[in-house]
This record gives structure tokens, sequence and C-alpha cells, in this order.
């Protein structure tokens, strides 16, 4: 990702704008999320990673506090972006 290659598993998160992804894996029989940021000119900053605990579960756990976590962190990652 660092070197501007998108992984297999990705979906855009449209709902923070541009640049803004989940990366899903599955390992062992559990589920891998991902939530990470690519446009900014420093870093690729991850937002929010976390194992799901059922599989059966679509989307973010929680959806409102989680969307509110990424967005929190979204900020943050795009402020140290432009700091000198």
């Amino acid at each position: 990702m660092q070197q501007g290659e998108t992984p297999l598993d990705t979906k855009p998160l449209s709902q923070f704008g541009s640049g803004v992804y989940e990366l899903r894996e599955s390992f062992d029989r559990n589920a891998y999320r991902m939530m990470y940021v690519v446009n900014p000119k420093k870093a690729l900053y991850v937002l929010r990673a976390f194992m799901k605990k059922f599989k059966s579960a679509i989307g973010l756990p929680k959806p409102e506090a989680e969307a509110e976590l990424i967005a929190v962190r979204l900020r943050r990652a795009r402020e140290l972006d432009t700091e000198d």
C-alpha cells in the first residue's frame, strides 16, 4: 500500500471521502478489517483495525460508534499530514 499498490480485497469507504479504504482479510477462520487512508503526502495512516467477532456480521461493528471513531482519526491524520 505504501508503494501505491492496492490489495485485492479492499473497498472504498466513500462516506469518509476519497482515499479511505477498508482492507478485508481472512485467516484461520477469523475475519479481520483495517480502515486506512492513502492520499496523504507523508504517510499511510491506519485509522482502525480489528478482528470481527461474528463472521455473519456485515459492515462495521456498532456502525455509529465505529464510523465516528474513524472520522475522528481521519481528521487527526489529515492534521498530522499538514504539519511541518
